[in-house]
């Protein structure tokens, strides 16, 4: 009998809510020295897990006269992450392009969430283990995709933007039907493992790279061919957050950027960082070989992002338009040169 996918989603929905419930209780206003970052799966954080294993907003803070004490969390999807930092739960939320766009349109004149940076740039691919898929027209209703958050996560953004250039934008969300919000780790060993009614999953790195060691998985859609080399998944937070706290913000930015020079630049340490912080079962050779990928580039300067916010303003997903990149990310004393 096969498993329903379904019910795994439901609870890991039911962990996920739960631990957003305990982040969204009401929480007080941060003072100077502290700050509390949400991260999710994959090695697209690995500049946060360099930053937390060589405790570099720490010694930044240090160099600034300040002591900063640094909260980890880690949630599944765009939502959780955006209802953990509008809560007040967190101060500074790691998730995809798409979910960065959708709290950025709704909190103008409000909470004014901006970008802080980039997370660096990866192609991520929508797979399948369904051999009559081999593209977005051959996904029917035998087909059920997982993505980390249904209709907002930067993967469902990407199948939406996919679709629209396959039907048209009125169609754009024609795909959304058939996607499951299930982490990363939990969809790459259904696909694994098989036997349930997941037979989809738009991934990221390491998982997409993974799971493609079972021979039935196949690449249906990468995302640089939809968009070219971009930065899917950025780092995000409130006006107040950066105003209130000039100095722990300086020393986290600071920090991220010396994690960026060290990830590009020695990949095999880089690895070990990654290995070391999140205990990912994964072959410390394969993950060298991963991340020196030279499509991969750790830097916290955004690349391509506009188009996609440019898209979602056309088809209604957001009401507000950006007319630049620069809208909806802090410009500070270091402006990054982006797109």
């Amino acid at each position: 009998m096969r498993k329903s996918i379904s019910r795994l989603a439901a609870s890991i929905g039911l962990g996920a809510s739960l631990l957003v419930g305990s982040l969204a209780a009401p929480a007080a206003a941060q003072a100077e020295g502290k700050i509390r970052i949400a991260e999710q799966f994959g090695i697209v954080y690995l500049l946060l897990n360099v930053v937390r294993d060589q405790h570099l907003i720490e010694k930044h803070g240090k160099a600034q006269g300040i002591d900063i004490e640094v909260d980890w969390a880690q949630l599944s999807g765009g939502s959780a992450i955006n209802d953990a930092l509008l809560s007040g739960s967190v101060d500074i939320a790691g998730a995809g392009v798409g979910p960065l766009l959708t709290v950025w349109d709704r909190t103008q004149g409000r909470q004014n969430v901006k970008a802080v940076a980039s997370l660096g740039n990866f192609p991520y691919y929508l797979v399948s283990s369904n051999p009559n898929v081999r593209t977005i027209a051959d996904i029917s209703d035998k087909d059920r995709i997982a993505v980390p958050a249904v209709g907002v996560s930067v993967q469902s953004r990407f199948l939406q933007y996919a679709a629209a250039q396959q039907w048209g934008d009125k169609q754009y969300d024609r795909l959304d039907k058939y996607t499951l919000a299930v982490p990363h780790p939990d969809a790459t060993a259904a696909l694994l493992a098989g036997g349930t009614e997941l037979n989809g999953h738009f991934s990221n790195p390491p998982f997409q790279d993974q799971v493609l060691a079972n021979k039935a998985v196949h690449v249906v859609l990468n995302s640089y061919d939809l968009l070219g080399p971009n930065s899917p998944t950025l780092l995000f937070a409130t006006e107040q957050f950066r105003k209130d706290n000039p100095k722990t913000y300086k020393a986290f930015v600071d920090a991220l950027a010396e994690a960026a020079d060290f990830a590009q630049n020695d990949k095999a340490a880089a690895a070990d960082t990654y290995i070391r912080v999140t205990k990912a079962k994964i072959d410390r050779d394969t993950l060298i070989k991963l991340i020196d990928n030279p499509q991969y580039e750790f830097t916290i300067t955004p690349k391509n992002t506009y188009k996609l916010a440019d898209f979602l303003y056309r088809v209604g997903a957001i009401k507000h338009k950006p007319e630049s990149w620069k809208d909806y990310f802090f410009q500070d004393e270091r402006p990054l040169q982006g797109s």
